[in-house]
């Protein structure tokens, strides 16, 4: 579990570095979708649509 943790605080590090806006709960979900096997590149298009939709309704 301390392993889990301390590999979540680095990519959510590595996330705020390269500013993706990915809050830890996010960065962690997102992380558990592709241990699953959903597609890296596919899930970053969702995300990047669905951040498109949300400033459209804003």
């Amino acid at each position: 579990l301390q392993r889990a943790r301390e590999a979540l605080d680095l990519a959510h590090h590595i996330a705020n570095l390269l500013n993706t806006g990915l809050d830890r709960k996010t960065l962690s979900i997102c992380i558990a979708l592709c241990e699953h096997g959903v597609n890296p590149e596919a899930l970053a298009a969702v995300v990047k649509e669905l951040r498109r939709e949300s400033a459209a309704v804003q």
